[in-house]
């Protein structure tokens, strides 16, 4: 194949916490030797694409010319789109608040204004947010969730909730699905990772540690795909899976034996 763009994961692939997997500037350094232009996405929404490379950028990564994207900025831009003039009730960070309040979108903390209702994760989600949720939603309500990662990786080798709890929490109080679920593998970050690369999907790769997102994305509009397993997934959640990786590898580190058979 041609390689042109490489599509990477973050949390679980080039770092855990506030620590680089080891390898992972290595395999970086190989995908740009390679020639392929490297989007980091993140489906952790509280930060945008900005703030991640300054984040790489301290963990000591060089990131030039290099772009980020995240499940913040998917959500941002579905909202531009489709609900510019509508008023939004986010439940979720103040990471991704400031994200819409940057792109001037209308936001509201009164559910009996609310045109759409934004769940994400915020480590303060309580049972008033539940009420909210209840009281916001309606017939003719837009709910959305910003990604469905239901747990992230941290340092320690522990896992946290994510916004996929906090989604199905409120989808569970509101009594219906959302409406959409953003950051990967969605449609729409599908397009926004390919848009920012300027390739089509058989000229990239996808490199992550979830199956259900990293790799469904990929799967999905036909990339090459390859699962690390520095992060969330084992070699025992692969038969279980609908999603058969194109490769596995332990580590980012190890892509270089990747791209020798591409």
């Amino acid at each position: 194949m041609t390689l042109r763009g490489a599509i990477v994961d973050l949390d679980g692939t080039v770092y855990r916490g506030g620590d680089l997997v080891d390898g992972a500037a290595t395999g970086i350094d190989a995908l740009r030797a390679a020639g392929a232009d490297v989007l980091f996405f993140s489906n952790n929404p509280l930060k945008d694409g900005d703030a991640y490379l300054d984040h790489l950028a301290g963990l000591g990564l060089d990131v030039d010319g290099m772009q980020a994207c995240s499940a913040g900025v998917v959500t941002t831009e579905y909202l531009q789109a489709h609900h510019a003039d509508e008023e939004i009730l986010l439940i979720g960070d103040d990471g991704l608040r400031e994200q819409l309040r940057a792109a001037d979108l209308l936001l509201t903390t009164d559910p009996d204004r609310c045109d759409v209702l934004v769940a994400s994760w915020t480590e303060s989600f309580d049972y008033g947010d539940m009420q909210t949720a209840l009281d916001a939603v309606g017939p003719d309500t837009v709910f959305l969730g910003s990604d469905p990662d239901r747990t992230f990786p941290m340092e320690d080798g522990g896992l946290v909730p994510g916004s996929g709890a906090i989604i199905g929490a409120v989808a569970a109080v509101v009594g219906r699905d959302p409406d959409a679920i953003l950051g990967k593998p969605s449609e729409a970050a599908q397009s926004a990772a390919l848009d920012r690369l300027g390739a089509s999907p058989e000229e990239c790769l996808v490199v992550g540690d979830r199956l259900d997102t990293d790799l469904r994305m990929g799967d999905r509009a036909g990339m090459t795909t390859v699962l690390t397993l520095s992060g969330v997934t084992d070699r025992a959640d692969i038969a279980d899976s609908d999603i058969e990786p194109d490769f596995i590898i332990e580590t980012l580190g190890d892509v270089d034996a990747v791209l020798a058979e591409l």
